[in-house]
Parts: C-alpha cells; sequence; structure tokens
C-alpha cells in the first residue's frame, strides 16, 4: 500500500519529468521560416486559433493563404537574387509561435518579395 508521502513523491516526480520534457527542443520544429507580406497577414490573423493549442508543436499550414496581393512585383536587376520561395507549412513550437508573431509585427520588418525569419533564438 503507498501512504501519502511516497504518492506525494511519486506526483512531483511525474510533474518534474513532464516539465522537463516540455523544455526540450522541438525536433521536428522548424528553424526558419520563409514568408512574404500576404501570408504574413494570413499567420497574424490565425494566430489566436494556433496560439490555443495544447500541444508542445503546433502545425501551421497557409496553402489555402492569398499568397499575392494582386500588385505587378518590380522586375528585378541582373545582379540580384532570386527570392527564396515562401514555406506555406510549418511546424512551430509554441514559444517560436509567439516569437514568430513578434518578428512580424516588428517595426520596419521587410517581407516582400520573402523574408527569412530565424527562428533558432527563439526557443
Amino acid at each position: 500500500m503507498f501512504n501519502a508521502s511516497r504518492i506525494v513523491t511519486l506526483a512531483a516526480a511525474m510533474l518534474a519529468a513532464t516539465s522537463a520534457l516540455a523544455a526540450e527542443p522541438c525536433g521536428i520544429c522548424a528553424k526558419k521560416v520563409v514568408i512574404n507580406g500576404a501570408l504574413a497577414a494570413c499567420f497574424l490573423e490565425r494566430y489566436p486559433q494556433l496560439a490555443e493549442r495544447d500541444s508542445a508543436a503546433v502545425a501551421v499550414d497557409l496553402a489555402d493563404c492569398e499568397q499575392e496581393r494582386g500588385v505587378v512585383a518590380a522586375l528585378r536587376g541582373p545582379a540580384t537574387q532570386p527570392a527564396a520561395q515562401p514555406d506555406l507549412r510549418f511546424m512551430l513550437s509554441l514559444s517560436q509561435l509567439a516569437c514568430l508573431k513578434q518578428r512580424l509585427e516588428a517595426p520596419g520588418v521587410e517581407l516582400d518579395p520573402s523574408a527569412t525569419i530565424d527562428l533558432d533564438s527563439c526557443g
């Protein structure tokens, strides 16, 4: 039979193990996200629903978002590199999700034609 102190010790050990698992980095989460202005607006619109998920990793699917704003893109000069293709589907931890939101809302962020947002420092 278990006494009260053993039950408390067992519960504390289980809680510590759960906390340690939650603190581990997400092995399947993106390290960076390539995004443009239209997809960023769609992400920010969907952020409240994404942030309320209870899982350690959140699947972000922007494939059904409008990808162009109806403006003809300016012609690139011969020396410029082509813009990276935006990521439409990716996995993020909840802290990365909040970090991406913060970086997309930062004043002066340049998202078009596309921007690579580094999430390594987000945790």
